[in-house]
């Protein structure tokens, strides 16, 4: 079967791959669509993702949705044909189980990830195998396309619930507009924010988070900005100090600030007198765990959410796709057309 497969930095291909032979408890999934994360641009950018270095061919992708293929031995619930989200994580819960704190275990595997040795394959693949408790059953009408959101949409529900509670009826301010910032605004008006503003660097990023209903947008680039103290939660989505910096800056006296972007590992000058002087609530966000099941209802209920996808190639196309992905100035999620089938 096809897959995409990184080898090193700047070393892209579509290649056959062997299909692994279905074990008992697992379902095999054609896969549709994948959606092209940042891990998955820093594994072909420099061979790593943090700490995590590819040092064997790695099928990449962990945005994945498709329909049953084939079940395995004692798998019950599912039929041929079911449209389905995978969930990336081993371990993971159920679908419809209570958080537990499974995805803060240390030892886990996340689909396309160098973490583990052997490699963890990924599923921008023609067939994926999962374990049957991964599956998400998407809902009626959702379409496939639609539904690559999913796993960014479930990320995005985590970091934002980590301030339940304190988002109803609340001023909020995200700052980065990619995919997630975006998700992130859209699911803070969801959840009852009386206004979201959002601030970017990309002109088109801020497009886009206006077409999805936010109320207020900044450019950096021309000298806009937040209102100081002026939030009572923020989210920082880009993942950079600076823009850490800006949220601290933004959220009022006793106010809520989530960590939602991945910040580098380096050592960073940052002003953290605030914390204390505003008696500051920082929230650090981490993946996401049972998210998942109401990632798919919500895209089901809110089809504007699909404004954050930009493009999508074919499986062919995987380093123009790639190349897309990073251009940020240009595209905000990207997807790779797996299988040419719908709904």
């Amino acid at each position: 079967m096809k897959a995409v497969v990184v080898h090193g930095p700047k070393d892209l291909r579509v290649e056959d791959v062997q299909e692994s032979p279905l074990g008992p408890g697992e379902v095999a999934v054609d896969i549709a669509y994948g959606g092209i994360c940042g891990s998955d641009l820093h594994y072909w950018q420099h061979g790593s993702n943090g700490s995590f270095e590819v040092k064997e061919p790695l099928v990449l992708g962990h945005e994945v949705v498709g329909k049953v293929r084939e079940l395995g031995e004692g798998v019950t619930g599912w039929s041929i044909g079911d449209a389905v989200a995978i969930h990336p994580a081993s371990p993971c819960p159920e679908p419809g189980a209570e958080p537990a704190g499974m995805h803060l275990i240390q030892g886990g595997t996340y689909l396309g990830s160098a973490s583990t040795t052997p490699h963890t394959h990924g599923g921008l693949a023609e067939v994926l195998n999962v374990q049957s408790r991964q599956l998400r059953r998407l809902p009626e009408g959702l379409d496939l396309r639609t539904a690559a959101l999913a796993e960014p949409l479930a990320i995005a529900l985590h970091g934002i619930d980590r301030a339940a509670g304190r988002i109803e009826g609340a001023r909020c301010f995200v700052s980065g507009a990619g995919p997630i910032g975006l998700l992130a605004a859209a699911i803070l008006k969801i959840r009852g924010a009386v206004s979201v503003a959002i601030a970017d660097l990309q002109p088109r990023a801020l497009e886009v988070a206006r077409s999805m209903g936010v109320d207020e947008t900044f450019n950096i680039l021309q000298g806009e900005g937040p209102e100081a103290l002026g939030y009572d939660v923020s989210v920082e989505a880009a993942g950079a100090a600076a823009s850490l910096q800006t949220v601290l800056d933004a959220t009022r006296r006793g106010g809520t600030a989530v960590q939602l972007g991945i910040l580098p590992k380096e050592k960073v000058s940052i002003s953290l007198s605030e914390l204390g002087l505003r008696e500051l609530t920082v929230f650090g966000s981490q993946r996401f765990e049972t998210e998942l099941d109401e990632a798919v209802e919500l895209l089901a209920e809110h089809p504007f959410l699909g404004k954050v996808i930009s493009h999508d190639y074919l499986m062919a196309e995987a380093e123009k796709a790639f190349a897309m992905a990073l251009d940020s100035a240009a595209s905000s999620k990207v997807l790779i057309r797996v299988g040419d089938f719908e709904m």
